[in-house]
């Protein structure tokens, strides 16, 4: 699967779940707003024909179809004449790029990942987590490089990646236990899906300030994270530098790139109002 690495439901920290509504009866509970973000957000994470929507959300065949008729027609949606399915289209990106232009995290940390851009064989990123997935809301790399999926538009499972697990370490404990307890998907043979062992990643990664991982997400490339925090302290997004698997091996260049990746994500953070040793609110 090339982007979301997960089946859709509606985006709710407190319980990721099927539905927000609290009904109990799987998809059968997705009802108005909820079941069109549930389609939306299946169809963010891959292109989908209708069959494979109804299939995925358990919702029925005439549901689903009225829904995509909806949002084609307003442009949330467009459909592949050739292949049949659905994406997202052009008025979701306008709306998201509203967002961006708007966003206080990344306009504070921006000139700092534009002089960690000038690192050779780096992608630079800036990511959030959505509900179990970080979600890249800045990426730039070399043009002599091209670093697959490290582009917009692929977002993978937080246990996934280094930027992933900043970001799950960071997380409510209750969605912590929520997401390990979950299905956890192996991209490579290298992904860690043992509850334990995540568990034991995360705790670390809190105490060393970053997190480092190699061939979870590409078995070639590897990458280092490190968290953003706001003035409460709490941990808003992450800066993540993706490279090839080799650069990491080398200790001294391992070296340079975590003392780059926490000099830009300190730096932000401070411009956000953190002050270091300032604990969450």
């Amino acid at each position: 699967m090339a982007r979301g690495r997960r089946k859709a439901t509606p985006n709710a920290d407190a319980a990721d779940g099927v539905a927000a509504s609290g009904e109990a009866d799987g998809g059968e509970s997705l009802r108005g707003m909820d079941r069109t973000f549930a389609v939306l957000e299946r169809l963010a994470e891959q292109p989908a024909r209708a069959v494979d929507v109804t299939k995925d959300l358990n919702l029925p065949w005439a549901t689903v179809y009225r829904t995509l008729m909806q949002l084609e027609k307003a442009q949330f949606l467009r459909r592949d004449a050739a292949t049949g399915r659905y994406e997202i289209g052009p008025a979701l990106w306008f709306i998201g790029t509203s967002y961006i232009a708007n966003h206080r995290v990344l306009k504070a940390v921006l000139p700092h990942l534009h002089r960690a851009e000038r690192l050779e064989g780096v992608a630079v990123q800036l990511s959030e987590r959505v509900g179990r997935l970080s979600v890249n809301v800045y990426s730039a790399q070399p043009l002599a490089e091209d670093i697959t999926k490290a582009h917009y538009g692929y977002h993978f499972p937080l246990h996934c990646g280094s930027k992933g697990k900043v970001l799950l370490a960071h997380s409510d404990p209750a969605f912590i236990e929520s997401y390990l307890a979950g299905p956890l998907e192996r991209l490579t043979d290298e992904t860690v899906t043992d509850p334990e062992v995540l568990r034991a990643e995360l705790a670390e990664l809190r105490s060393a300030g970053y997190s480092l991982t190699l061939g979870d997400v590409q078995p070639f490339t590897g990458s280092v994270a490190a968290p953003v925090r706001d003035e409460t302290g709490a941990v808003v997004a992450c800066i993540s530098f993706v490279v090839r698997r080799s650069m990491l091996r080398q200790e001294k260049r391992r070296a340079e790139l975590v003392d780059e990746l926490l000099r830009a994500a300190h730096a932000g953070s401070m411009d956000l109002g953190w002050r270091p040793g300032q604990s969450p609110a």
